[in-house]
C-alpha cells in the first residue's frame, strides 16, 4: 500500500543532519532544498569585480560554503541552518554520531565556575565580562569571542584553557593555540606565566626552528609553522584557539581548522571583524557564532581603557600637484605620498614635538619606514631613544624594544603596520601617528588598540591621523577616500575626533 501523499511531502521537506567530525556537518535533503541551501550559503567576495578570475569570466565572484555535491557544510554554521529551515518551515532531523549532535552544549554552574577560577590563584580579580565570556565559551563549546584590545583576551583564553585541560584529560586530548606572529607566541607564553602558570612544564612554542613534537599539553604556534603538517598531527587536540582570528580567512588557515577534526572546542578571539558578511560567515563556519564580550566604549566608560583623542591632520597639497594627480593610479599616488620629502619632514617634526612614548606606523619598509626613521633619528635629542621595527626584526629584539619602551616616558618606535598594529601590547603608549594611509577597518582598529591601555602616569592617548588631500575640483584622491572610511569608523566607534588643516 502506497504511503499517503502528506507523508511523502513531509519527507521531502526534511533536512537530515549529522556531524561527520567536529569541523564538518553532512546535510541530506531533497535536491530542491539542496539547491536552496547552496544559494543561501553563497556570497559575493568583497571587491570581486576587480579580480582577474572574475574579469576573465572564470568565476562568478561568489564563495559557496555549502557543497551541494558532497552535502558538506562547516560545522560552525549550524545556527544558520536552523534559521534557514525555520524561515522555510522545513523539518530538521538530527542523527547522532560518535561526534555527538550539532546542537549539544555544556551546562555551566556559575558558582562552580567561580570557585574553579579562584583556585587558579590569578594575580588579579577576573572582570565580570571576562567571566561571562568564559562561561559562554564553555556552554557553547565553540564561539567567536569579539572583544577589543585591552579587554584581556589572553586571560579569557588562559582560563578557558585551564578548564579544558581538566575536561579533556580523560580523552587524553591537548590544546592548540594558533597566533599570527612569533611575537604573539612569546607574548601569549609570557602572559600565561604572568597568570601564575608553570609554562616551562606545560606549554610548548612552535615557530621557525622549534621542534613540532612535544609531550606538553598546551601548544602555542604561528599558523605559518603548522599549516603544512599532516592531518594526523592535529588529531591529539580536543580544543583549538585562533587568536586574532580575523586573519583566518585565508586558505591556509581554513585548512588548519579543517584538519582539527577532533577538536570539539573551537574558539576564535579578535577585537575586530571587517564587516564583510562573507568573511564573517567563513569565520563562523570555523569557530561558531559571534559573542560580543564587551566594547571599547564600555571599557573607556568604566575607566578600564584610556580615553582616546583623535586629531585628523589634513595636509593640503599645492594646486600644481593636485592637477597632476588626475590620471594617477593608486600605486602612483602612494609612491608620491610616502616619498614626498615635505610630508616626511612634517611627520618628523610632529613626532619630535610630541611628549611621551610615540608609535609611528608606516606601511612600506624601504620606501617609507627607513627614510622616516633616519629623518627622526638625525633630529632627535641624544637622550631620546628611537627604535625601528619591521618584519625583518627578530622576535627577541621586538620583545626587548617593547620592554624598554614600557619603562621609558619619551621613546619613539617607528614600526610597520604589519608588526605593531596587531596583538602587540605596549603599556605606556601616549601617541600614535598614522604615517601611511589605510582604509582597512581591522588594521585601523587594531592600530588604535595599541594606545588604549592605561598608562602608568594616567595620561590619555592621542592618535594623529595624517590625511593627504590631493583632490582637484570634484575629484577626490585615494588618500581622501581612505580617510573618509577611517572617519566613518571613528564615528561608529564613538571616538572623540577633531580635524585640522595644514598647507604643505
Amino acid at each position: 500500500m502506497a504511503a499517503p501523499d502528506y507523508i511523502e511531502h513531509n519527507q521531502m521537506e526534511t533536512i537530515r543532519i549529522r556531524k561527520l567530525n567536529h569541523a564538518t556537518l553532512f546535510l541530506e535533503c531533497d535536491r530542491s532544498i539542496s539547491a536552496e541551501l547552496r544559494e543561501f550559503f553563497s556570497f559575493y567576495v568583497p571587491g570581486y569585480r576587480f579580480m582577474p578570475a572574475y574579469k576573465n569570466r572564470m568565476w562568478d565572484g561568489k564563495i559557496r560554503l555549502y557543497n551541494q555535491i558532497t552535502g558538506e557544510l562547516p560545522a560552525g554554521l549550524w545556527p544558520q541552518v536552523l534559521s534557514f529551515a525555520e524561515s522555510r518551515e522545513y523539518e530538521i532531523d538530527i542523527e547522532e554520531t560518535e561526534y555527538g549532535s550539532p546542537n549539544e552544549g555544556n551546562p555551566v554552574n556559575a558558582d562552580f565556575m567561580m570557585k574553579f577560577i579562584e583556585a587558579l590563584k590569578l594575580p588579579f580579580e577576573i572582570r565580570d565580562y571576562q567571566f561571562d565570556a568564559v562561561c559562554t565559551g564553555i556552554q557553547r563549546k565553540n564561539s567567536i569571542l569579539l572583544s577589543p584590545t585591552g579587554s584581556g583576551k589572553s586571560l579569557i583564553i588562559y582560563v578557558l584553557a585551564r578548564w579544558l585541560l581538566c575536561s579533556l584529560e580523560q580523552k587524553k586530548q591537548d590544546i592548540l593555540i594558533i597566533v599570527p606572529t612569533t611575537s604573539l607566541v612569546e607574548q601569549m607564553y609570557n602572559d600565561f606565566k604572568t597568570y601564575g602558570y608553570d609554562v616551562d612544564r606545560h606549554c610548548h612554542r612552535i615557530y621557525s626552528g622549534k621542534d613540532k613534537n612535544t609531550y606538553k599539553r598546551i601548544v602555542i604556534s604561528t599558523w605559518q609553522s603548522i599549516y603544512k603538517f599532516q592531518k594526523d598531527w592535529f588529531a591529539r587536540f580536543g580544543a583549538v584557539f585562533g587568536d586574532e582570528c580575523h586573519g583566518f580567512k585565508s586558505k591556509s588557515l581554513t585548512t588548519i581548522m579543517n584538519k582539527c577534526t577532533e577538536a570539539e572546542y573551537r574558539f576564535g578571539t579578535t577585537g575586530t571583524l571587517d564587516g564583510a558578511l562573507t568573511h564573517e560567515l567563513v569565520l563562523q563556519g570555523l569557530f561558531g557564532k559571534v559573542y560580543r564580550v564587551t566594547s571599547t566604549r564600555a571599557l573607556q566608560d568604566n575607566d578600564t581603557l584610556a580615553k582616546l583623542h583623535i586629531r585628523r591632520i589634513v595636509l593640503e597639497y599645492e594646486d600644481k600637484t593636485r592637477k597632476e594627480f588626475g590620471k594617477k593610479t593608486y600605486q602612483e599616488e602612494i609612491e608620491h605620498i610616502v616619498t614626498y620629502e615635505k610630508r616626511n619632514k612634517f611627520i618628523r617634526n610632529l613626532t619630535l614635538d610630541l611628549k611621551g612614548n610615540t608609535l609611528v606606523l608606516y606601511n612600506y619598509v624601504e620606501k617609507h619606514g627607513k627614510p622616516l626613521h633616519k629623518l627622526i633619528t638625525e633630529k632627535a635629542h641624544e637622550t631620546r631613544k628611537v627604535f625601528f621595527v619591521s618584519g625583518q626584526t627578530e622576535t627577541s629584539d621586538r620583545e626587548a624594544i617593547r620592554g624598554i619602551v614600557e619603562k621609558q616616558r619619551n621613546a619613539i618606535i617607528v614600526a610597520s603596520l604589519g608588526t605593531f598594529s596587531t596583538g602587540i601590547n605596549i603599556r605606556n603608549l601616549h601617541n600614535i601617528v598614522f604615517a601611511s594611509p589605510s582604509k582597512s577597518q581591522i588594521r585601523v582598529l587594531q592600530s588604535i588598540g595599541r594606545g588604549l591601555r592605561k598608562t602608568d602616569d594616567g595620561k590619555e592617548t592621542t592618535l594623529y591621523d595624517i590625511v593627504d588631500d590631493i583632490s582637484w575640483k570634484s575629484r577626490k584622491n585615494f588618500g581622501i577616500l581612505h580617510a573618509d572610511e577611517r572617519l566613518r569608523i571613528y564615528g561608529r566607534e564613538k571616538f572623540n575626533h577633531k580635524t585640522y588643516k595644514v598647507k604643505l
